[in-house]
């Protein structure tokens, strides 16, 4: 139900194609279409199904932003990594405008690389609020993390340019605004993840960022069945972008292959195939792809590459996690889950047969890290979730 005082409302997603900034913010469209809103999602057609199923209106345009079948497309470099999101809001913002025509959203809101949502919010004239996947920047950011990442980038020639030509498509759309204020300082934010995964969470300025923690829901995947005879089940997971790693998967059969007692659900991705891994043992199932939340609400462990997404299904489930993390903001909440005592941080270049095997072992059925997992699941919830944060864009409305 509609909020009292609220009315029915065009509200427009902006968001990606990437499955890891689609995905958190799914089950709150859901929710705003439950309470009688009419939702418009604009999207790249590969994400268009998914988006339907929530009951929202896919608004469709043609993304050139690398994709998970071709990750080494992203490159090594801040650079690498940072260009191909203007080049894309560029090229996508006409579409948009096309897309949208007169039917003009009463709110937005977007993912935090949706670019073109905060230019067409200035555009029309409407409020806009940033749904964002990961961390937020905290008082202090921009001189402790900003300057010395980006500082460096700027005396370079293709850091320049990128400079330059972000701060001329501003320009050109009539917004007044520091290029870096533009891509990581919201007016109104809402953290799709617990506040326990924030770091500097403290420093944070909650008028403008709320952390609704997890938002779950009636999430459409197909059921997995825990084996009668599994005294213990571990899913290995490295997610969905990452997962051009044979060697890491052959550590994982090594390690726990025949392991007494314990049945292993090893999730490969689209790029390895189960023939490189060598012969695989009885105890081990191997898949491209798994149900991740229906498996670990069965799991007794978790080796997880530490996404926003997976770090919060292992304190969401109370699964103890070894975290191996592969890129960005991962190594980051590998470091913090560590922290908070639920996982051990294993960085790749330690990963062997040996100690992926003690680090599961050591944090399986300690009762230390079962009760910290109990309050964080605990205290996540308590953030309010799909609810909470439906209740606050709703808000946004009045």
């Amino acid at each position: 139900m509609i909020a009292p005082g609220i009315k029915p409302a065009h509200i427009a997603m902006f968001s990606i194609a990437a499955l890891g900034h689609v995905n958190p913010s799914l089950e709150v469209i859901r929710e705003l279409v439950a309470r009688g809103h009419r939702v418009t999602y604009a999207i790249p057609p590969q994400f268009a199904e998914r988006v339907a199923e929530t009951g929202a209106e896919p608004v469709l345009w043609n993304s050139t932003l690398p994709t998970d079948e071709d990750p080494d497309a992203w490159g090594t470099e801040l650079i690498d990594n940072i260009e191909p999101f203007l080049a894309d809001a560029v090229q996508a913002l006409p579409q948009l405008i096309e897309a949208y025509g007169e039917d003009r959203p009463d709110l937005i809101l977007y993912d935090i690389t949706a670019y073109p949502a905060r230019v067409l919010a200035h555009r029309w004239s409407v409020p806009i609020v940033q749904l964002s996947p990961n961390l937020v920047a905290w008082e202090g950011y921009e001189e402790e993390v900003g300057r010395p990442t980006f500082e460096p980038l700027k005396q370079t020639e293709r850091g320049r340019a990128f400079y330059q030509t972000f701060e001329g498509w501003l320009r050109e759309n009539g917004l007044d605004i520091d290029v870096e204020r533009f891509m990581g300082r919201p007016d109104r934010c809402l953290a799709l993840i617990p506040k326990a995964l924030q770091p500097e969470a403290d420093r944070v300025d909650e008028s403008v960022y709320t952390f609704v923690g997890t938002c779950g829901g009636r999430r459409a995947e197909t059921a997995w069945r825990r084996p009668a005879d599994a005294e213990n089940v571990l899913l290995v997971s490295l997610g969905s972008s990452f997962t051009k790693q044979p060697a890491f998967y052959r550590d994982c059969v090594e390690a726990f292959g025949a392991l007494p007692g314990w049945h292993v659900v090893l999730q490969i991705g689209k790029f390895v195939r189960p023939e490189e891994l060598g012969e695989i043992p009885d105890n081990i199932e191997v898949h491209s792809w798994v149900p991740q939340l229906s498996v670990l609400e069965q799991a007794d462990a978790f080796v997880t590459h530490a996404g926003a997404g997976g770090s919060q299904e292992g304190i969401a489930t109370r699964t103890p996690m070894v975290a191996v993390p592969q890129a960005v903001d991962q190594f980051g909440n590998a470091d913090i889950l560590q922290g908070l005592g639920v996982a051990r941080h294993l960085p790749m270049a330690e990963v062997t047969p040996e100690a992926l095997r003690e680090a599961v072992l050591a944090l399986a059925h300690d009762p230390e890290v079962a009760r910290r997992l109990a309050e964080l699941s605990k205290q996540t919830a308590a953030e309010g979730g799909t609810s909470r944060a439906a209740d606050l864009i709703e808000a946004e409305l009045r």
